[in-house]
């Protein structure tokens, strides 16, 4: 539909407030490097499209391109659990138009499972922590748990099974060091993803799972599935009441999970902060924190520093878990 012309003072007063948005967004060393962007950017996702972390770059990216003023391409590269798109990623020019969206366990722990990840980590250098989400402790109702102290005490009574969404998942992680913090042992059952986990939960076929809060907080509520506990330092605000496992008698426990965006090795600072602040303003668009919040997420937005901070301590804490496991993919 057209839209009316507008008057002369009106491009003037467009054009002074885009300016200043983009002084306060953009660090000075960037709007002097005015050759970027003079393309539309790429940013590769190595998972499917349609998942929690899929719509959430899609809904920032909306926001991000009046202050790049260049389209955001979102492209989905998924296969051999990331390793496939992180490749690419990898190998790209560090021109500032390719960037990798991924969950951090590309390089926390696909590193100590995979002799041949086809990329080396050292390539892909950290831009921002962009959100943070754990994952929920759910039960058939029918074992009458109430708590992880009822959890950890039936297991220590008799063989107990968990399911989760596959080897190396953030649920597969999660119990395992929850294994290892209560010192008892529930028996893995993988599946092909965290919903065929959750049926087989509701069905009774396996007593209990860490699973993702947006696939099991229906049946939650509808009485089908007993939520416990989260894994993370922070309960969630879709399930208020239920505690952290670290609440529960295990204190400094904590599985929190992120997504993080990453760029090809070398790409110049001046472009890394300009994306930086992009994707900073795209999170805290009101619209994509409540779609965050939808999806058990919490905004972060930490700097490249504090992100290579984080990824490093999680890479020791799942590769010392890969390792008591004996965890392999190859």
């Amino acid at each position: 539909m057209p839209t009316q012309a507008p008057t002369r003072a009106a491009p003037c007063a467009a054009l002074c407030a885009m300016t200043l948005s983009l002084a306060a967004a953009l660090p000075l060393a960037v709007q002097a490097q005015a050759a970027w962007p003079a393309k539309p950017i790429r940013i590769i996702v190595p998972l499917p499209p349609g998942g929690p972390s899929d719509i959430v770059l899609r809904s920032a990216s909306e926001k991000m391109q009046p202050l790049l003023r260049q389209p955001v391409i979102i492209d989905n590269k998924p296969g051999a659990a990331g390793n496939l798109g992180a490749s690419e990623a990898a190998r790209a020019a560090p021109d500032g138009y390719t960037w990798l969206w991924t969950t951090d366990t590309l390089l926390t722990v696909n590193p100590h499972v995979y002799s041949r990840l086809g990329f080396k980590p050292a390539d892909l250098q950290p831009v921002m922590r962009a959100s943070s989400f754990s994952q929920t402790l759910v039960c058939h109702p029918g074992l009458g748990l109430r708590g992880v102290s009822d959890l950890v005490r039936r297991a220590r009574e008799k063989p107990m099974s968990y399911g989760s969404g596959g080897a190396g998942s953030p649920g597969h992680l999660a119990t395992e060091l929850f294994n290892a913090a209560a010192g008892v042992t529930l028996s893995h059952v993988p599946y092909k993803g965290p919903a065929p986990a959750m049926q087989d939960i509701i069905g009774g076929q396996v007593d209990c799972g860490f699973l993702a809060a947006p696939t099991v907080l229906p049946h939650v509520r509808s009485g089908r599935l007993a939520a416990l506990a989260v894994s993370g330092t922070k309960r969630s605000p879709l399930l208020p009441d239920v505690p952290t496992v670290a609440e529960s008698g295990y204190p400094g426990f904590d599985a929190t999970f992120s997504l993080v965006l990453f760029a090809p090795r070398g790409t110049p600072q001046s472009i890394v902060n300009a994306m930086h602040a992009a994707l900073s303003q795209g999170l805290d668009s009101p619209d994509v924190v409540e779609k965050l919040r939808l999806t058990d997420q919490e905004v972060v937005a930490a700097s490249a520093e504090q992100t290579a901070q984080r990824l490093a301590a999680d890479s020791k804490t799942w590769g010392t878990v890969a390792r008591r496991i004996g965890l392999r993919q190859d």
